[in-house]
């Protein structure tokens, strides 16, 4: 029971103050009283927390509040929460409705395009479906891929190479790999080539065959390089590709964002898929989310 209603009941409390009835515990039994359509929709709502309980999972504030979000959108939270996207190091999975599409789709499409403001896991997410699929034997390398856009910042004036240059671009795939992976591990399998982390200018004139790649912040390619990269598309090979469309930072002249051009160009095209994430699918801090909402109400 402590499981279920938390330290001094504070889960109970979330629950009770987001229905309108009440909400009785005696030992171990919990009864609901008021309006039978949300009496039921609460005692669905416990039943969900007690079988993710018996699941492994361990109930939290946050977790609560998601799943309270997904019974009244009519959605089962074990459904997604349960779903297993990478076991390891850190267990992976989606934490929201939008993030269990957004895996569906990787896992029964060729290309995907996960579209949706900051917070909402679409490269963590990408990343552990690549590295799930590199352990199953299901391909043989990972390549992940930014275009360096300079936002705001010169690359000239940046110390090192060409690839010293634009490491600080490729760094939050790094992170996402180091989160999921052994260090010592993500080390060697760079060595050997099995996992690849390059600027999108590298992927000019190659065919990706048995790969999983991923297109990370492709609000900053053109439409050239967007036709340039899905062009790479090998024989046993998966795309992923993510972007924000509110985070452009091309500059005007270079032709618009090849990411807005794109679903209206493949529009139809089988075993492609485009999904959509939003603010309720913001899993970092919950101030995170306020600030996307902001954004979105001052743009209106």
């Amino acid at each position: 029971m402590v499981g279920l209603l938390g330290q001094r009941d504070e889960l109970l409390r979330l629950v009770q103050d987001a229905f309108p009835v009440t909400i009785h515990v005696r030992g171990n039994e919990i009864s609901v009283r008021g309006d039978e359509v949300e009496a039921d929709r609460v005692g669905r709502l416990f039943e969900e927390m007690v079988a993710l309980l018996e699941a492994g999972h361990v109930l939290d504030r946050d977790g609560v509040g998601r799943s309270i979000a997904m019974l009244k959108a009519d959605q089962r939270p074990t459904e997604v929460l349960t779903t297993e996207v990478l076991r390891g190091r850190k267990p992976v999975r989606p934490k929201t409705s939008g993030q269990k599409r957004y895996v569906d789709a990787v896992r029964e499409h060729t290309i995907t395009f996960g579209i949706g403001p900051a917070g909402t896991g679409k490269s963590y997410l990408a990343v552990a479906l690549a590295v799930q699929a590199l352990q199953a034997k299901e391909i043989n390398r990972i390549i992940l891929t930014r275009p360096a856009v300079e936002a705001g910042e010169r690359l000239g004036f940046l110390p090192g190479d060409i690839l010293a240059k634009v490491d600080p671009y490729l760094r939050p795939l790094y992170d996402a790999l180091y989160d999921m992976l052994e260090p010592e591990v993500v080390g060697r399998l760079m060595e050997r080539g099995t996992i690849e982390v390059a600027p999108l200018a590298f992927m000019r004139g190659r065919t990706l065959n048995d790969s999983f790649i991923i297109l990370d912040e492709a609000q900053n390619t053109t439409p050239e390089q967007m036709k340039m990269f899905l062009t790479r598309l090998g024989f046993g090979s998966k795309i992923v590709v993510t972007g924000d469309v509110t985070q452009i930072d091309l500059p005007e002249s270079r032709g618009g964002s090849g990411l807005l051009a794109v679903r209206t160009i493949l529009d139809g095209i089988p075993d492609l898929a485009f999904v959509e994430l939003d603010a309720h699918d913001v899993v970092r801090h919950k101030i995170v989310q306020d600030i996307v909402n902001a954004y979105e109400r001052a743009s209106d």
